[in-house]
């Protein structure tokens, strides 16, 4: 049986599950850090990755494992109504727990303690997850204009207004502030949930977000931490 072994973490602001943007690139703003296992942080691996300008990883669904074979799945552009086929789909629900991401290559750092680390723009993964391999964007191959979407076709994100019914706090930079406004522009909620009076939350960085969507918009209701 073949063994993925992590080769390092992402670190970002996004604690846990809910809330994480969808897909990647589509939360420009978000800058994360890909930390390597002692393993692999020799710089010669690394050479020759800052002429690229986007990346592709792979991982693991770490908090999204489940035991047998589920066919179908609701997609949540579906509004969680109608079944597809696990593989016409981007579920984390997969036979095997293994994500793909492009994300952009903001630089490449030499630290002290942690050897090479990349920071990424964009990426649609949590905080802590197992990074198992690392390639490069190549868009004579990888990019496809003409390519059909298939069920996502009509269903292209629409973003929110947002709303600020509470002042955002001092400590939160002026680029995590874009990144959640971002992030909350896309609609976190479950697709098949649109009680304008619900209130969400989720962890950001050191802090907890709650929100609600009206008509309106979306309405930042608390930041607290």
């Amino acid at each position: 049986m073949v063994q993925l072994t992590p080769i390092g973490h992402i670190q970002n602001d996004f604690k846990e599950k809910f809330g994480i943007p969808r897909q990647s690139l589509l939360t420009r703003d978000l800058i994360s850090r890909i930390v390597m296992e002692p393993d692999f942080r020799s710089p010669d691996a690394f050479r020759g990755i800052e002429s690229f300008d986007y990346l592709w990883l792979l991982w693991i669904f770490s908090e999204n494992i489940r035991s047998g074979f589920h066919a179908t799945v609701r997609p949540p552009k579906l509004n969680g109504n109608t079944r597809m086929g696990v593989f016409a789909t981007r579920s984390p629900f997969r036979p095997n727990p293994i994500g793909l991401s492009c994300v952009k290559l903001v630089r490449l750092d030499q630290d002290n303690d942690c050897g090479p680390v990349l920071y990424v723009a964009g990426a649609d993964l949590m905080d802590g997850t197992p990074i198992v391999d690392i390639k490069p964007y190549l868009p004579y191959t990888d990019s496809h204009e003409e390519a059909k979407a298939g069920f996502t076709d009509n269903h292209y994100p629409s973003l929110l207004n947002i709303v600020e019914d509470c002042a955002l706090p001092e400590g939160m930079t002026e680029l995590q502030k874009k990144a959640l406004y971002e992030a909350l522009a896309q609609d976190p909620r479950p697709g098949y949930q649109h009680d304008p009076e619900r209130i969400y939350g989720f962890a950001y960085g050191q802090w907890n977000v709650r929100f609600k969507v009206g008509a309106d918009g979306l309405h930042i209701v608390e930041v607290e931490g």
